[in-house]
């Protein structure tokens, strides 16, 4: 695996990371959801950092399998 294909599935995965522990505080420390949205403002900067980090990491993370199946297969 190259150097470069590593780090983009490292930060990918630490992006996801982030994003599911920031919503998993936003549900339970933060107050909850409800259909208005999260009760505090703690609960709001949580639900715009999952919503920042949980694509931007499935998109890394997409970019770096496909260049690790495109490596493998030049090879």
């Amino acid at each position: 695996m190259q150097s470069d294909t590593r780090e983009i599935l490292k930060v990918g995965s630490i992006l996801v990371l982030i994003g599911v522990a920031s919503a998993a505080l936003m549900l339970t420390v933060f107050g909850g959801v409800t259909r208005q949205g999260p009760h505090t403002n703690l609960g709001w900067i949580a639900l715009i950092v999952t919503m920042g980090c949980l694509p931007l990491g499935c998109i890394a993370m997409l970019l770096g399998i496909a260049k690790l199946f495109g490596s493998r297969s030049q090879s």
